[in-house]
């Protein structure tokens, strides 16, 4: 089994305070759990039907460790202070 990663774009962006308060406990959450940034930054150039977006990319040790740190206690207490914060397309997918 490859390796698994946390990929989400942000669509809109509704409570920029929200976000912030998320992403001080989502962090830690995702890096206790094995997580590793790769990518946390706006689009450099986008092509095709592409926007021009945040994007996040995390990467952990397999798909299963990715999919259980979403489901862990810290990254759901997180999710409450995001909800209502953003729209984003969030997938967790497994690398080649």
């Amino acid at each position: 089994m490859g390796k698994g990663y946390w990929i989400y774009t942000y669509r809109s962006v509704s409570n920029p305070d929200a976000l912030a308060a998320y992403a001080k406990l989502a962090g830690p959450a995702v890096e206790a759990a094995g997580g590793r940034f790769l990518v946390r930054s706006v689009a450099a150039e986008v092509y095709e039907a592409g926007l021009k977006q945040r994007t996040t990319v995390e990467e952990f040790d397999s798909v299963r460790a990715a999919i259980a740190a979403r489901d862990t206690a810290a990254y759901q207490e997180a999710l409450k202070v995001f909800e209502n914060a953003a729209e984003r397309d969030f997938r967790i997918v497994e690398g080649v």
